[in-house]
């Protein structure tokens, strides 16, 4: 992968993980979601900004990854997003105080060595 592709790819991801920051924010506005109150639940995604937004960039999201497709192997560009995960940790870490146990932690380790083996051009 050249410079700008490997760019594109972060931008792709970042784009990503901020939707799904997005995503979580609105969903904890939202509420837990039971029998009774799923109808109610879906129409309110449509009235929650957070969710509208993040919605909305996981659609450019996709429009990157789509113009990366054209460009790279999708045996290289599929694992490759995988480095999405390590950022949605960190986030959930700082943002939403979640913890990141050990086990977690070595997944994450091996993801960043999973990925950089796919990238790497011999």
């Amino acid at each position: 992968m050249t410079l700008r592709e490997i760019g594109l790819l972060l931008a792709s991801v970042l784009t990503a993980v901020a939707g799904q920051l997005l995503l979580k924010t609105g969903a904890l506005k939202l509420g837990k979601v039971n029998a009774e109150n799923v109808v109610s639940h879906i129409l309110s995604i449509l009235l929650i900004p957070e969710l509208v937004f993040g919605l909305m960039l996981y659609g450019l999201s996709s429009v990157m990854y789509i113009l990366l497709l054209t460009r790279v192997n999708l045996s290289v560009v599929g694992p490759a997003v995988a480095i999405g995960y390590i950022f949605s940790v960190l986030a959930g870490y700082f943002i939403f105080r979640e913890a990141i146990p050990p086990s977690r932690l070595l997944g994450l380790g091996f993801i960043v060595c999973g990925v950089i083996l796919v990238v790497w051009k011999q």
